[in-house]
């Protein structure tokens, strides 16, 4: 997803974070203008598990922060915008919010759940998504563009008004 909008805007994530627990790359980088706006693209590179560490070192207002992750939880092509709130269980995202201190972060979670998902997660959240499902994540992948784009020009409250909704099946 972060690398879908450095593609779009010609960010180069050539700039690397450092972990300073560990002194590891814990993310790369990349800046493009928006009208007066520099909008910073950041990706980790850790684990899932340890995606805030490449936050720590990040210096903006919590407001001006949009979190991206996948969420087994929602229904595949399922997009969701919250202003605030809990991990409701993602790993990836408690560790986020630990980094920051703080629930109060806009994110966006991209549903990837299927009604056969495994108890085991672990197969099931590295596997490929099958041929029958990927016109379902493409589409996605692009209102999830469009979504971020939207927060960054009008605001959490217009993108959530915009884009919670399920993808048509």
């Amino acid at each position: 997803m972060i690398q879908a909008l450095a593609d779009r805007h010609g960010a180069q994530l050539t700039h690397r974070t450092i972990s300073p627990r560990d002194g590891r790359p814990a993310g790369v980088f990349g800046d493009y203008e928006r009208g007066d706006k520099t909008i910073r693209l950041l990706m980790p590179l850790t684990m899932m598990n340890e995606a805030g560490e490449a936050l720590r070192m990040v210096d903006a207002a919590r407001e001006d922060l949009l979190i991206v992750c996948d969420d087994v939880n929602l229904p595949l092509g399922t997009l969701r915008l919250r202003a605030e709130g809990g991990a409701g269980g993602h790993h990836g995202l408690v560790s986020c919010l630990e980094a920051l201190g703080t629930e109060q972060v806009p994110r966006l979670r991209l549903g990837v759940g299927a009604p056969d998902m495994p108890r085991d997660l672990t197969g099931f959240v590295l596997s490929p998504f099958r041929s029958h499902e990927r016109p379902l994540v493409t589409g996605m992948v692009a209102q999830a563009l469009e979504a971020c784009e939207a927060w960054v020009a009008e605001g959490i409250a217009a993108a959530m008004n915009r884009y919670n909704k399920a993808q048509e099946t």
